[in-house]
């Protein structure tokens, strides 16, 4: 899919550092479809400049001084709901960003420590197409669905024959707040297991598992190598590991992190997981493709596909950024476009077909 604006996307920079501010400017100036029309030293500052500046997109420290980052996003997601992207320090304010999550922000970039300041630059790429992807999405708050919601009860006790025997996601920018809305309503005796691909920056998919299991019966964990697969379970890819499976019928599956391929985008990558659940499952897989940016999953739904499963995505209109979604539509390999609100139904539907 193409990812160049048809506009230059006007940028707000937010951070409590001058430094950063400065690096900021000069690291986006690099492309010529942004435009930085402003700076703000704190919450406080960046509510009056989004008021006078109107940007398409608001790049945002978490820790200031009067008004933090995450204060901001609920204030703004009140008054004026805008594409945020979080920049915030490598491995640390994990709570943090995890509430600035929950209050809005679509996407992360990591800075480097504050005593590593020459290194702020090897941002500048990922920096851009953030901005870039963020900038192209349609902004949906996303609200988690309520039981009484989901319109097919789901039943206590599953029939002895399932059309499936796993259940495999991928999903990216707007994915913490999707996921949140079909995950939490899962019971904790679903018969199949779920394992999921989300981008999402090193070090925060064990914190975003975490946070996720505790607002879900079903159990929910972070990938780790020989886990078993198992009903009742959903895991979540460890960011810088592909996800992969290992084993046979008779012993069990197993998690695994392949080390190839390396050239690879994304790691994990959603294609090597459905690649995966394809060579070991066959026909029994059933493969989602939530919002996102980019072709990630195409080339793993095709295998799903020509081992015999099921592919089913998610629909324009309810997605953030309809860029996974509609490569995998576009090249004839979704059997069904879905609704975000619908999936669930969809999902439990098939299943005990």
């Amino acid at each position: 899919m193409n990812n160049i604006p048809e506009k230059i996307i006007r940028v707000l920079v937010v951070d409590d550092s001058a430094y950063i501010r400065k690096v900021m400017r000069q690291m986006l100036d690099r492309s010529p479809f942004i435009e930085v029309v402003g700076t703000a030293i704190n919450g406080l500052d960046a509510l009056e400049k989004v008021d006078l500046l109107d940007p398409d997109v608001i790049t945002l420290d978490l820790i200031m001084p009067e008004m933090d980052g995450v204060t901001f996003l609920k204030e703004l997601m009140k008054r004026k709901p805008k594409p945020v992207v979080v920049t915030s320090i490598a491995s640390e304010n994990g709570e943090l960003a995890m509430a600035a999550m929950d209050a809005g922000a679509l996407e992360f970039v990591q800075k480097p420590t504050a005593l590593a300041t020459e290194k702020v630059f090897e941002i500048s790429s990922e920096l851009i197409e953030k901005v870039k992807n963020v900038a192209l999405a349609q902004f949906i708050p996303t609200q988690p669905q309520k039981q009484e919601e989901v319109s097919l009860k789901i039943p206590s006790i599953f029939p002895g024959k399932l059309a499936f025997d796993i259940i495999v996601i991928g999903v990216s920018t707007g994915g913490p707040q999707a996921l949140k809305s079909i995950i939490p309503l899962l019971p904790s005796d679903f018969p199949v297991p779920v394992c999921i691909v989300l981008h999402m920056p090193e070090g925060y998919t064990s914190l975003y598992a975490q946070k996720l299991n505790e607002i879900s019966a079903i159990e929910v964990v972070e990938a780790q190598e020989g886990m078993p697969l198992q009903p009742g379970r959903v895991i979540l890819g460890q960011a810088g590991h592909h996800f992969a499976f290992t084993g046979s019928q008779s012993s069990g599956y197993f998690v695994t992190f392949p080390s190839e391929p390396v050239e690879s985008i994304h790691k994990p990558s959603v294609n090597v997981l459905f690649k995966s659940a394809a060579e070991f499952f066959g026909s029994r897989v059933l493969g989602i493709i939530l919002t996102g940016m980019g072709n990630d999953g195409q080339e793993g739904a095709a295998w799903i596909k020509a081992k015999g499963g099921k592919i089913f995505t998610q629909d324009e209109n309810s997605c953030i950024v309809y860029g996974m979604p509609r490569t995998v539509a576009e090249a004839g390999l979704s059997d069904k476009v879905v609704p975000l609100n619908q999936i669930l139904n969809t999902i439990i539907k098939e299943l005990m077909l």
